[in-house]
C-alpha cells in the first residue's frame, strides 16, 4: 500500500513527504476512526512541526488517491481511516458513540445487482447504521 502512494504522488507530480507517510500510517495503525484533530495530536507525537492545516491537505490528497475514506459516523465532521482491503460498514451507538465495524455479504450482493439492473459503476457504498449497543440498549431498557 504505500507503492500506491509513492505511484501517486509521482503520477501527480507531487513531492513524498516524510509527513505524508506519517500520517498515513497513524491513519494505518489506529484501530479507531479518528478526526482531522485527534489524527493531528496522533502525528504530532511523531513529528511535532506537523499543522494541522498539513493534516486537512494531506487528507483531502490521500482521499483523492483513494488510499483513505471519511465516514461521517452521525456527527457533523468527518472521520478517517485507512482505505480498507475489503468493504465494511458502520453501526454507531446513539448514546455512547461506539463504532462497531462490520461485513455484510449480502450488502456486496445488492450493490452488484444495483450495478447490473441499472447498467451503472458503483464507486462508492456508505451504509451507516445507527441504535443502541447492546451495554447501551440495556441500560435504555432498565430506565424505562
Amino acid at each position: 500500500m504505500e507503492s500506491d502512494l509513492h505511484q501517486a504522488i509521482a503520477a501527480s507530480g507531487l513531492r513524498m513527504t516524510r509527513q505524508r507517510q506519517t500520517i498515513l500510517e497513524v491513519l494505518r495503525q489506529s484501530p479507531a476512526h479518528l478526526d482531522a484533530e485527534a489524527l493531528h495530536d496522533r502525528v504530532r507525537q511523531h513529528d511535532p512541526r506537523v499543522s494541522l492545516a498539513t493534516i486537512y491537505r494531506t487528507l483531502a490528497l490521500l482521499k483523492d488517491f483513494g488510499l483513505v475514506q471519511e465516514h461521517r459516523l452521525g456527527e457533523e465532521h468527518g472521520h478517517f481511516e485507512a482505505a480498507p482491503q475489503a468493504p465494511h460498514y458502520h453501526f454507531t451507538c446513539l448514546k455512547c458513540h461506539k463504532v462497531i465495524e462490520f461485513q455484510s455479504p449480502a450488502v456486496q450482493r445488492v450493490v452488484r445487482e444495483v450495478a447490473a439492473q441499472e447498467a451503472v459503476q458503483i464507486t462508492n457504498v456508505h451504509l451507516l447504521l445507527s441504535g443502541y449497543c447492546a451495554d447501551c440498549q440495556t441500560k435504555v431498557e432498565t430506565e424505562e
